[in-house]
């Protein structure tokens, strides 16, 4: 894996409290990483260590092949959930102030922020006070002052939170965006429909240890059940689901029609082939639905924090 950044065996304690317990992540370039968990996993811990502000008990971080350091502050961007705008200052003053901490010039600053106001449609938004802007639009400044320096590693936390449906999609779209201009990410959330949308890449974390790492694709094929939904026509439809509970692991019919419509989850044990069960099908009725049930990143979640939880 060509890595951006590497997580080796990171500890933190907060008195006898362990919030993190030797976890260890690779972030590749050019990628979106989701980092998952439950409140309180240890996630924004991992995050203020990235960020350094606060450090390790144990462990290290590299970014870009070098020991985390001060000088890299300035090649990370982080969002956090908790939006830190100063509330008194315009909007234009404090984007420029803002980007000057990151070690960009005023006058670069100034056209690069042009652009971004433009994009986002808020150009009259510029000399307006934090605090005469709503919710979702404060945070539609703070994304833009996140991005702007253009930094190796983008640091998103909830950033979705607040927005309506179609500023959400906006923002969404911008980071997929930001990622296929070779930007790497790393994408926190409780939104499991949005690391379907954006994620390459995931890890969960649970009581301080970090228990899910892999490609996304890849963990679901892990977590398949061998389960298949499937949509049958039959002319008796009690005999049907007699003879397929006779033969294989199905759960109940989940739908009936009037118009002799069947709908079954069904389960093949080990050996059985999907096919083998189209074929079986096709002789008892009309098939009209037939696919495997994947499981989303919301299953593997639940799925696997309670597995660890009862370890």
């Amino acid at each position: 894996m060509n890595s951006l950044l590497k997580v080796e065996n990171v500890v933190k304690n907060y008195g006898t409290f362990r919030a993190l317990n030797k976890v260890s992540l690779e972030v590749a370039r050019g990628s979106i990483f989701g980092l998952l968990g439950p409140n309180g996993a240890g996630k924004t811990t991992l995050i203020r260590i990235i960020n350094q502000i606060t450090g390790p008990d144990e462990g290290q971080i590299f970014l870009d092949g070098e020991k985390l350091q001060p000088k890299h502050i300035s090649s990370i961007g982080y969002l956090p959930e908790e939006r830190g705008l100063y509330k008194n200052m315009k909007v234009g003053e404090q984007s420029i102030y803002l980007a000057q901490l990151k070690g960009m010039s005023e006058a670069n600053a100034k056209a690069k922020l042009k652009i971004w106001f433009e994009k986002f449609e808020i150009g009259s938004w510029w000399d307006k006070k934090v605090q005469d802007l709503s919710k979702g639009m404060a945070q539609k400044v703070q994304f833009i002052v996140t991005v702007l320096h253009e930094p190796k590693l983008l640091i998103f936390d909830e950033p979705f939170s607040g927005f309506d449906p179609i500023n959400a999609n906006l923002i969404r779209d911008e980071i997929l965006a930001l990622r296929d201009n070779g930007a790497t990410i790393i994408f926190s959330t409780h939104r499991m429909e949005s690391v379907e949308e954006v994620c390459d890449h995931i890890a969960l974390i649970n009581k301080s240890n970090k228990i899910l790492d892999g490609n996304l694709i890849e963990i679901k094929k892990q977590f398949k059940t061998n389960t298949y939904e499937v949509g049958l026509v039959a002319e008796d439809l009690k005999v049907l689901e007699a003879e397929l509970s006779q033969k294989f692991k199905i759960t109940p019919a989940v739908f009936k029609s009037l118009n002799n419509d069947l709908k079954l989850n069904i389960k093949l044990s080990s050996g059985e082939t999907s096919n083998g069960l189209l074929n079986y099908l096709s002789t008892k009725s009309q098939i009209n639905h037939f696919v495997e049930l994947v499981p989303t990143a919301n299953d593997i979640f639940i799925q696997a924090i309670n597995n660890n939880s009862h370890v």
